[in-house]
């Protein structure tokens, strides 16, 4: 397999800038997820990584070698697509062995191969069959095994679940990653579905508008982020922004919400001007006698969970709380933080200042 590392990539077409100066280092056998919305530039990204886009600038380095001016063919990889680009008129068998008999492989070797990818796949029941009465996720095990039995250095997928519905995704999702342990192989994996790269992934990049926001493991990424986009992006409520005019200064550890005293980390990094202290919903405590108030105004029944929003004199929260505990809409309630998981943000750059506990993993990111 390979260590994939791309340096100062950037990508133009014509005006617009879709990739501006990425940099970040995937890992032999690293299952590496490429996060953002539409149009964030990660599609371009896996491309020029893959050799369907030549970079505007940078380098994309496989194993050492620099390979961002040659072709696909060279860079021995395997792309799969979100609509599987399949051969229709080819069955399960021929798909997956095409790419073998194009390299003139001999027919024995290609079935024995065959037969291998078709059993870790689970399909030795449909070789035979045509792929076009085949439902979405046998079709996609059919691609999975078409780029599989090549053996690549690398695989690189592009939103390959993105055509399935929910319940079935989520069942795809857990056999991908399965495959992908068992293979030991390093896979680039692109996705807009936050559930899906913190749920698959080894390591993370967040991208927006063409910039890497955040590079690093899933759990840092969720506690410590190190933009507003990238905590507004992670997380289902998203982190919750309460926002205030103030100013702080290296070894700040509390600020001043209205009346109340917020206990923070530690900080290592100063800022004044307009500043949101950070809180994720599962982190607020409702507690009568918290000097932080809110008003109850919504409450939303999960099973096991339910979220409550509150407004409060810095904006809309929502916090996480057990389903057992009774919320009265209309009634103002304590809000209480745990000071080890906020974080403060400069509003007018949107970048998290340094605390003492989160400053390595940001400063890595």
């Amino acid at each position: 397999m390979a260590q994939i590392r791309i340096e100062s990539l950037r990508k133009e077409f014509g005006a617009f800038t879709a990739v501006q100066s990425s940099s970040f280092t995937i890992e032999d056998g690293e299952f590496f997820m490429l996060l953002g919305p539409s149009g964030c530039g990660k599609t371009t990204t896996l491309r020029m990584m893959a050799g369907l886009e030549l970079p505007t600038a940078g380098e994309v380095f496989i194993d050492g070698d620099a390979v961002g001016q040659k072709p696909a063919s060279q860079r021995d990889i395997a792309f799969v697509f979100q609509m599987f680009a399949l051969y229709p008129h080819m069955n399960v068998r021929r798909n997956i062995s095409y790419p073998l008999l194009s390299q003139g492989m001999a027919r024995p070797q290609v079935r024995a191969k065959v037969g291998e990818v078709a059993e870790i796949l689970g399909i030795t029941d449909i070789l035979d069959r045509p792929v076009g009465g085949l439902s979405g996720g046998d079709r996609q095990r059919v691609a999975l095994g078409r780029a599989i039995v090549r053996e690549p250095r690398a695989f690189f997928m592009d939103e390959p679940l993105g055509a399935l519905d929910a319940e079935f995704r989520e069942h795809m999702a857990e056999e991908l990653r399965a495959l992908h342990d068992r293979m030991g192989a390093t896979t680039v994996y692109v996705t807009h579905d936050q559930l899906e790269a913190m749920q698959m992934g080894d390591k993370i990049v967040v991208m927006n508008h063409g910039v890497v926001e955040q590079f690093g493991v899933p759990q840092d990424i969720y506690d410590w982020p190190a933009t507003m986009f990238v905590a507004s992006f992670i997380g289902s409520p998203p982190m919750n922004f309460l926002r205030f005019d103030g100013m702080v200064g290296a070894g700040t550890d509390q600020v001043s919400l209205g009346e109340a005293t917020i206990p923070v980390p530690t900080q290592r990094d100063g800022a004044h001007g307009k500043l949101a202290l950070g809180v994720r919903p599962e982190h607020i405590r409702l507690l009568d006698d918290a000097p932080y108030r809110g008003e109850v105004v919504a409450a939303e029944y999960l099973g096991t969970t339910q979220i409550i929003t509150l407004n409060t004199p810095h904006g809309e929260v929502k916090a996480r709380i057990p389903s057992d505990r009774k919320v009265q809409i209309g009634a103002r309630t304590g809000l209480d933080f745990d000071a080890r998981t906020l974080t403060l943000f400069e509003c007018d750059k949107g970048r998290a200042l340094l605390s003492d506990a989160n400053a390595k993993v940001l400063s890595n990111g």
